[in-house]
């Protein structure tokens, strides 16, 4: 760690390190869920891919000859949801009840179990122990109580919460934002400590370019740690001789999709796009977009930003001023847009969404990340 966070953001750093100290000593003690799991999380602020990559791991799963028969659960804390306690996520549902990126997650994979608890101990005895929801008064105002057994857990963002100690833990890096050249916050993006990635079993390095070559790959293994650098196996080494999987992974955009049931595909052949999104970045997707439309308006708001009737009709001024453009935002985006009741119609037939996905690099990559993670959790 720098001197500046030392120094200047010496109260942030010293919690953090107590905060580790008493979970590696055993003073705060860890639950380790009763089925194997998975956590997937980062060191930073947002932006890193949580989502695409928990996707991306859901399909590794259900490809399984194992797994892709067992019941697979992904719990997420449902970040700025109304609802409050354990609920299990209905893909009718909306982004109040739930949260976006867990409807995102259970809209796609509807043969799953999608659960959000702000407890992840709690969440997860309910999902090894259904009959526990039966009876638990924290979880009397569940509303979907039929929960099957899960037999592998997906932890969403879960990295800082130590409290529960998954099978395998996965660390995200964005390749646009190295951790080793970032800050704590408020100075940096850093919401822990960087050492903290030597923890994990595996880390990706999300978002590079298509076109990443094995001396950058090598040169970002070397800057986060590791030594004896296999590229062809995609692990490394660390001082302590703990050895260190590492992954690299790149954004692709799908066909484009409406947001609502009134979408006029016709849109989608529009010379110029109105965007508007909610996220941590969307410098990928307008990137993407900027290859086949001009972007006339961008109107960025927080991430997990919840529209409101002012937001609706600033876009729908944007779509009046220019009536043949198409109006686009992100997979997340969609899902809160959903939500709102007071969208115009002829709003509704141009909104349309890009789906996200995070993919490796080649297909070699792809089956030594699931065979890695299938050694992790037999």
């Amino acid at each position: 760690m720098s001197m500046i966070d030392k120094i200047l953001l010496f109260p942030y750093w010293l919690a953090l390190k107590l905060r580790h100290f008493m979970y590696d000593s055993g003073i705060r003690k860890t639950y380790r869920p009763e089925v194997p799991s998975i956590c997937v999380g980062n060191i930073t602020v947002g932006g890193t891919g949580k989502t695409p990559h928990t996707e991306m791991i859901i399909r590794t799963l259900l490809a399984d000859d194992e797994w892709g028969k067992r019941n697979i659960a992904v719990l997420s804390r449902g970040y700025k949801r109304k609802t409050r306690g354990f609920q299990q996520v209905v893909s009718n549902g909306t982004a109040k009840e739930y949260g976006d990126e867990p409807l995102q997650i259970k809209s796609k994979f509807p043969q799953i179990t999608v659960a959000v608890d702000s407890s992840r101990t709690e969440g997860c005895r309910f999902l090894t122990d259904p009959e526990k929801l039966l009876t638990s008064k924290k979880a009397r105002k569940c509303k979907h109580k039929e929960l099957p057994k899960a037999d592998v857990i997906i932890l969403d963002d879960a990295f800082q919460h130590r409290a529960v100690k998954a099978k395998v833990s996965i660390v995200l890096v964005d390749f646009n934002r190295p951790v080793f050249k970032d800050h704590l916050m408020p100075i940096g993006r850093l919401r822990d400590l960087r050492e903290r990635i030597e923890a994990a079993d595996m880390i990706i390095v999300s978002k590079c370019p298509a076109d990443i070559n094995a001396w950058d790959k090598s040169k970002w293994a070397e800057a986060l740690g590791l030594q004896q650098y296999n590229g062809s196996e995609c692990h490394g080494t660390r001082r302590n001789g703990k050895k260190q999987h590492i992954f690299f992974t790149t954004i692709s955009y799908d066909t484009a999709a409406p947001v609502f049931p009134e979408g006029d595909a016709r849109y989608l052949y529009a010379k110029r796009l109105i965007l508007f999104s909610g996220i941590a970045d969307d410098s990928p997707l307008r990137h993407f977009l900027s290859s086949n439309y001009k972007i006339v308006r961008h109107f960025n708001f927080p991430d997990h930003h919840k529209f409101s009737k002012a937001d609706i009709l600033s876009i729908r001024d944007a779509a009046d001023t220019f009536p043949t453009s198409v109006v686009m935002t992100t997979e997340k985006d969609s899902q809160r847009m959903r939500d709102c009741s007071n969208v115009p119609a002829n709003l509704k037939q141009r909104t349309f969404y890009s789906p996200i996905r995070s993919v490796f690099m080649s297909e070699k990559d792809q089956a030594t990340f699931a065979a890695t993670l299938n050694s992790y959790l037999k």
